[in-house]
């Protein structure tokens, strides 16, 4: 029985990969399955439903069912190097009815989106497993005495080429500005109707406040520098500054105390994590006491984000922080909904700038936001599926070609002229960016409620 089973398989997969021939129609004279009435040919002349006896191998029917989902025939490639080199023709086609030799431009859209969410979840759940290995690979040897001592070692190496590259740029700053200056200086005093004394006194002032900058930006740095090896010699010695050492899962529980405790006169609670897995919150360290009141006095008190919620938004994040994996489902599945939103915002904007062409209607505008936004979709898509090195540079490309297709697009469809088409492309670029924006910002806190 099992050597039957393996050789119907094997018959099935190899079937899937041989030529199909087209057998002449063999059930003329028989009744149709559906209305009974005597076939004539491969289809009812009385009902339409087909003839076929739709018996079919294994490997026949996956492939029947991608090809019904993306329609994967002739077309698409036409559709596609249009939808990438010659945006402009292909929405011209969609717009005066030529659309047998492509495929529908909705049905392009969402794939297009779908293929973008799927690259979407994969990239976020790789770049979170990769950052909690990491954690997990630093509270491992953070664990050790060698641990330690490379970790220290790290540290001040950092911190010693950070101090040299910010020592660096506060000198540069002060001799542009002293240069700047002096010439300034100069300029001025070759005015005979300038007053030399004042002259010099404005260079003096301006000077000595570049040198003060520069002693500023110096003292800063040695701190800094003198701040990071404390930090490194405390690891080294074994005694973990608060929040380092910590694995995946206690660093998200000890965030996620802090928010919940965030009171709203500004006070951060200090986390302690024992080894039976239990959160602790206790006063606040001097230092952050310290911090916190220098950053309330110039105006950035943290507090002031968190008293319009009542303390809905401190819980939400807290529980988004705890449970990343269950916020970034809630994200995605409202995700797509609200990335359909993105077509009739596109469409609007498109009609707006076209205001002034009443041969252009509403679904004219709909097919070639549906273009440009399939365009996006799967270029942003393939982006996040590429190798991370080469991903910077995609996305890089991206930012120069997105307004490029959108220009291409407005001049081959609406026939505008290169001054027009390209007012046209930075009112709705700028548009679709600032809604973008808005909906992402929406669909953040939608998520965030929903958790």
């Amino acid at each position: 029985m099992t050597g039957e089973m393996e050789a119907a398989a094997a018959d099935s997969f190899s079937e899937f990969f041989k030529r199909r021939r087209k057998h002449a129609f063999e059930g003329v004279g028989k009744p149709c399955a559906n209305c009974q009435t005597t076939l004539e040919g491969p289809y009812c002349h009385a009902c339409g439903q087909n003839a076929d006896t739709h018996h079919r191998s294994i490997g026949h029917l996956i492939w029947e069912a991608i090809e019904g989902m993306f329609h994967l025939d002739g077309r698409l490639a036409l559709t596609l190097p249009a939808l990438f080199l010659k945006p402009g023709g292909l929405a011209k086609d969609y717009m005066e009815g030529r659309i047998v030799r492509h495929v529908p431009p909705f049905r392009t859209f969402l794939v297009a989106l779908l293929l973008f969410i799927f690259a979407a979840e994969h990239a976020i759940h790789s770049a979170q497993h990769h950052a909690e290995e990491e954690a997990h690979k630093r509270a491992e040897a953070l664990a050790t005495p060698q641990g330690r001592a490379a970790e220290a070692a790290r540290l001040r190496a950092e911190a010693l080429k950070d101090r040299d590259a910010s020592l660096k740029e506060a000198a540069t700053d002060r001799d542009a500005i002293l240069a700047e200056t002096a010439k300034d200086r100069d300029e001025e005093l070759k005015d005979p109707d300038e007053e030399r004394a004042k002259v010099l006194e404005r260079y003096e002032r301006a000077a000595a406040k570049a040198r003060a900058d520069y002693q500023e930006g110096v003292a800063k740095a040695q701190t800094d520098y003198a701040e990071a090896v404390a930090k490194a010699d405390q690891i080294a010695a074994g005694k973990l500054p608060e929040g380092v050492g910590l694995t995946p899962e206690e660093a998200r529980k000890a965030d996620a105390a802090r928010i919940r405790n965030l009171s709203l006169n500004g006070e951060v609670p200090a986390v302690t994590i024992h080894d039976d897995g239990n959160v602790e919150t206790g006063a606040m360290p001097p230092e952050a006491q310290a911090a916190l009141k220098e950053a309330a006095a110039k105006g950035h008190d943290p507090s002031k984000a968190l008293r319009w919620s009542g303390g809905w938004l401190k819980e939400s994040i807290a529980k988004a922080r705890e449970n990343p994996e269950f916020y970034v489902l809630v994200l995605f599945t409202w995700g797509h909904r609200m990335a359909v939103l993105l077509l009739p915002i596109v469409g609007l904007a498109l009609a707006l700038v076209y205001r002034n062409k009443p041969k252009f209607f509403i679904y004219d505008h709909l097919l070639v936001a549906m273009n440009l936004l399939s365009f996006a979709f799967l270029t942003n898509a393939l982006g996040l599926v590429l190798p991370d090195a080469a991903k910077t540079w995609w996305f890089g490309l991206l930012v120069l070609w997105t307004p490029v297709n959108l220009f291409q697009t407005l001049r081959g469809a609406y026939g505008s002229s290169i001054v027009g088409a390209a007012l046209k492309t930075l009112i709705v670029w700028w548009a679709t960016v600032f809604s973008f924006s808005l909906l992402l910002v929406g669909l953040a806190l939608l998520a965030l409620a929903q958790i």
